[in-house]
């Protein structure tokens, strides 16, 4: 019954937290198109509020474009305005379709850099843009070759050979395509980043979990995981979204030798998304020390630059770099050489360098302050690295709701799930959400009572 279902997710009876619940029941399909909604005198004896609560509710719900009232027909659910998004996409993307009738005071659901903390651009433009605008020719290289040495400065190996990409998923996409085929599996962190795992869907290739811990994947599920023959391991070496974890060089060369002994592994490409690259704290650690000759590593600037910055840096072997330029050649042809002017400026110019470091330890103090926080508040929590928190919760829908009726925005734990069904390789079952640290520019108190009383 549609009273029944409402009453039992509404978990503060204001306006706030009822718009908040059906809204959340709305998008997760609970409540479809076509529903019929209780009637505000209904709905409200329910709760045991006034019909003047529950209609500031609906009212909220009606200006979002999720209901409508037609007379005598009551107040039906409507079909959504945005288009749909593959299945692990949709949870990130909810906060983003403007439909949610909740005001937000504190958006930790992004993931994005806080904009106060990225460098500014205008000066590197300014240097720049003169000695672009003279640049007419297409038989350019991809890669500016002032670019190069400063790219290798920053690889924890000798790459084989370096090329710009327009951001670390394009270069995952493409290194995928280059090494895999139609129903390959392909081995992945679990929990995993919603886009990879909608990717792999898209190109109908299998994801096989691999569970973790602080220092990224674990060796023997690796092992377990390597049995399905796989194409290719995705993962990612620092700062791992959602979970925040970091690779070490113990935990680089376990890997590698768990790669080099398994028999069903010889051909596997690695691939690393290193997205959070210059705002890490941890150092740039990398399985191509051991296994140069087979593995990707992709350096996202998006982070420390700035999200409209889609550029990224891959270093591969020669021969898969020289494919992936091919193929580019055949589509946009080359990242923006402008773009890489402007991101060759601010990784040498002593402002925006200064700048980065100034975020990266902003974040560094967030994340601990957050940590120590809620640990003091009885849910002990490790200091992650990056811009994500992976916290437990009882129930992370209810988490979302009871959290969204006080204007703080979080992200559903199973938008990361890899498989519902889990086995060895798999995680431990249990709901989360991901709470991102990058607007947490201050009363971490009060938030992280919030996160806590969620949790519970």
């Amino acid at each position: 019954m549609t009273l029944d279902v409402i009453v039992a997710e509404v978990d503060e009876p204001t306006p706030r937290g009822i718009a908040a619940a059906i809204a959340m029941l709305i998008r997760t399909g609970e409540l479809p198109p076509g529903t019929r909604l209780p009637t505000v005198r209904e709905l409200g004896a329910a709760l045991g509020v006034s019909p003047a609560t529950v209609s500031h509710a609906w009212q909220a719900l009606h200006g979002a474009g999720l209901v409508k009232a037609r007379g005598r027909a009551g107040t039906v659910v409507l079909e959504p305005r945005t288009p749909p998004l593959p299945g692990h996409s949709r949870g990130l993307a909810a906060r983003a379709t403007g439909a949610d009738p909740v005001a937000v005071r504190l958006d930790l659901a992004g993931g994005q850099p806080d904009p106060l903390l990225l460098p500014d651009i205008r000066p590197s433009l300014e240097r720049v843009a003169p000695a672009r605008a003279a640049v007419t020719s297409y038989l350019q290289p991809p890669l500016l070759p002032e670019l190069d040495p400063v790219l290798r400065e920053l690889w924890p190996y000798d790459p084989r050979a370096l090329t710009v990409v327009d951001g670390a998923m394009d270069g995952v996409q493409r290194t995928l395509a280059a090494v895999s085929r139609f129903g390959d599996r392909v081995v992945v962190e679990s929990p995993g980043f919603p886009l990879l795992l909608d990717l792999l869907a898209h190109m109908h290739l299998e994801a096989v979990p691999v569970a973790l811990d602080e220092r990224g994947m674990r060796p023997e599920a690796l092992r377990l995981a390597l049995d399905s023959r796989p194409a290719a391991v995705v993962l990612q070496p620092r700062a791992q979204n959602p979970t925040g974890a970091s690779m070490d060089a113990d935990r680089a060369r376990e890997l590698a030798e768990v790669l080099v002994s398994h028999p069903e592994a010889r051909d596997v490409t690695v691939i690393e998304d290193d997205h959070s690259g210059a705002i890490a704290t941890a150092s740039a650690v990398s399985l191509g020390s051991h296994l140069p000759e087979r593995t990707v590593r992709i350096l996202g600037f998006s982070k420390a630059l700035g999200p409209d910055l889609r550029i990224a840096a891959l270093g591969a072997p020669q021969d898969l770099v020289d494919e992936l330029v091919a193929h580019r050649v055949l589509g946009p042809g080359w990242t923006s050489r402008l773009i890489q002017s402007v991101v060759l400026d601010l990784l040498t110019h002593d402002e925006p360098r200064r700048q980065i470091a100034r975020a990266r330890h902003a974040y560094y103090v967030r994340q601990r302050e957050l940590s120590t926080a809620l640990t003091a508040l009885g849910l002990p929590m490790r200091a992650a690295d990056g811009l994500n928190v992976w916290m437990p919760v009882g129930d992370e829908r209810r988490a979302q709701v009871n959290l969204a009726a006080h204007g703080i925005r979080v992200t559903l734990g199973s938008a990361f799930d890899v498989t519902s069904a889990r086995d060895a390789t798999a995680g431990p079952a249990g709901d989360h959400v991901r709470v991102s640290i990058g607007m947490l520019r201050s009363a971490v108190g009060e938030v992280a009572a919030a996160l806590a009383r969620a949790a519970a």
